[in-house]
């Protein structure tokens, strides 16, 4: 099963030449999430080949630079003739900003645009995975991040062993598979556990929005397969980082490495560096070597660990 993530905006607070503000894009076997909206969005979606036939768009707090690019993409979808509804998620207290970007310009959108609240501690949940909300410090409520995380995958089937046990190919490796008993020609039994190995856990991303570094996220990263952490500032931005409610690079290398994560991607990147903010990095990775900071149009694969 495909998981890819490709960074569509990477710089925090206003636009760059090199690079657009907050939105990530999560392409799951043919499934599209998209992760904040800042301004442009729909032209970034367009640049990095990401469609406009998808369903969910995830928020995780209405400052601007993560929601104004809602309005154009809406009046973009509806000019290119959308019909299929869109489901829009967000943070307790989020509906009246979001709404005023729905209806700005007045014209009627010709789809269903639906928007629910979540609370940190809930769930959307679909039939194999979920987008979990949890609580972050951006200096006051109403900002959360977002974890994709896929349920437990079933256990190795032994196919070797199964061929010389006897048992034929076709609808009885499928129901073994699936955890049922059966009974062969001969009258013997076979159980699921002769043939299929533990079941194996699926894979966690694990998006933190904007934050200070913070418990919650630790918790929800625990083991994840990536986090990606924003890094607005270097070490030597530190107070403002905390006046701000942001974290610098360091901090959020210091989570990554507490969650114990496979990967670490920074994002949401100030201004004042360098495109390819090797200061950044270089900070990150002085705690956290498998860091990585992630430019406009970034696009990573998540394998499965077995």
């Amino acid at each position: 099963m495909s998981l890819r993530l490709r960074f569509l905006g990477t710089a925090a607070s206003r636009p760059t030449v090199e690079r657009g503000v907050s939105a990530l894009a999560i392409l799951r076997e043919g499934e599209t999430l998209l992760v904040d909206c800042g301004e442009g969005t729909q032209r970034q979606m367009m640049r990095y080949g990401i469609s406009f036939a998808f369903e969910d768009l995830f928020f995780t707090h209405t400052h601007a630079d993560h929601i104004l690019g809602l309005t154009g993409l809406i009046r973009t979808m509806a000019l290119q003739g959308r019909v299929a509804p869109l489901q829009l998620w967000a943070p307790t207290g989020s509906a009246r900003l979001l709404h005023q970007c729905i209806t700005l310009g007045g014209e009627r959108v010709p789809y269903k645009v639906t928007l629910t609240e979540v609370p940190p501690g809930e769930a959307v949940r679909r039939e194999d995975y979920r987008m979990e909300c949890f609580p972050v410090d951006h200096g006051g409520p109403g900002a959360v991040g977002w974890a994709l995380v896929e349920e437990e995958r079933r256990g190795r089937f032994n196919p070797d062993l199964a061929r010389a046990l006897g048992i034929p190919e076709g609808p009885l490796w499928g129901r073994i598979h699936r955890g049922e008993a059966v009974t062969l020609e001969d009258g013997r039994v076979i159980e699921p556990g002769e043939l299929v190995g533990d079941r194996r856990r699926g894979r966690r991303v694990v998006i933190s929005g904007d934050t200070r570094p913070c418990d919650a996220t630790v918790a929800m990263a625990a083991g994840a397969d990536l986090l990606v952490h924003e890094a607005t500032f270097s070490e030597d931005e530190a107070p403002r980082a905390r006046e701000t409610g942001h974290s610098t690079a360091r901090e959020a290398a210091e989570v990554a490495a507490r969650a114990g994560v496979q990967k670490l991607v920074l994002t949401h990147i100030s201004a004042r560096y360098s495109y390819d903010a090797q200061e950044l990095e270089a900070e990150a990775r002085a705690v956290f070597p498998r860091a990585r900071v992630a430019r406009d149009g970034l696009e990573l694969e998540l394998r499965h660990a077995d």
